[in-house]
């Protein structure tokens, strides 16, 4: 019988932080870093589901709280709400420069207004994606937002901690992760190791990509959330939607 892999991918300062996890089957989970969208795609385990750390999906004008999927999955998070950003538009995230993205997204939303440096930092990798995805691939390839995995992982419930503090790593909310995720079938030498270069990928983005994958297995299976539940569709025909 043929390996089934799934894969959770987080975006990194090297790229992608990857994690894959081979469904219903006995090998341990493995780490890759890739530099690019394209070559999460052409990973040589072939996984069946990808679930990644960014935005699908661009809407042409966004109104308070972002596009459908944002809101509907912020409203689950409690404290940790403000990790789900409000997505801006399209032509905001294809701007060539932050001054110009934040005078196009004012001209595309209602009420106006503007991206924060913290989200700006996120538009290349939105656009790497926005280049190659298609409505076809997204039978393969789905957004989905750690906080919200973990939110599912903890029986429907917001986690009472933060993954970092004033851009410091939380020990107590990576203790929190860990253990969610060793609950959720992850070998626990695999949560403790070191597995990427400090300057590569960072410990949240490590755990962030379990959760990733472990939602791409829920997906597989067609256990996972989908918020909102009907999701809408943008210019391109891609769906928005948030999995977890």
């Amino acid at each position: 019988m043929s390996e089934t892999w799934v894969a959770g991918a987080d975006g990194c300062p090297a790229g992608w932080a990857v994690v894959l996890r081979e469904q219903n089957g006995t090998r341990l989970p493995m780490t890759r870093i890739v530099a690019t969208f394209s070559d999460l795609l052409a990973l040589p385990e072939a996984p069946h589901v990808i679930a990644i750390d960014m935005p699908i999906g661009l809407p042409d004008r966004t109104t308070i709280g972002g596009r459908a999927p944002d809101i509907a999955a912020r409203a689950k998070l409690g404290k940790r709400q403000s990790s789900v950003f409000a997505v801006p538009s399209r032509r905001a995230v294809m701007a060539p420069d932050y001054a110009s993205a934040c005078t196009i997204a004012l001209e595309t939303s209602d009420p106006p207004r503007k991206i924060s440096k913290q989200a700006w930092q996120l538009f290349p990798r939105i656009r790497e994606i926005d280049g190659v995805i298609t409505p076809a691939l997204q039978q393969r390839v789905f957004e989905c937002h750690p906080e919200v995995a973990f939110w599912a992982m903890n029986g429907g419930r917001p986690l009472d901690e933060p993954k970092k503090v004033k851009s410091r790593p939380c020990d107590a909310g990576l203790a929190l992760r860990r253990g969610l995720l060793a609950d959720a079938g992850y070998p626990r030498a695999f949560l403790e190791t070191a597995h990427f270069r400090v300057s590569a990928a960072g410990t949240d983005d490590f755990l962030d990509a379990c959760a990733c994958a472990w939602t791409a297995g829920r997906i597989l299976a067609g256990t996972a959330y989908t918020f909102p539940n009907v999701p809408p569709v943008d210019a391109r025909g891609l769906r928005q939607e948030i999995k977890a």
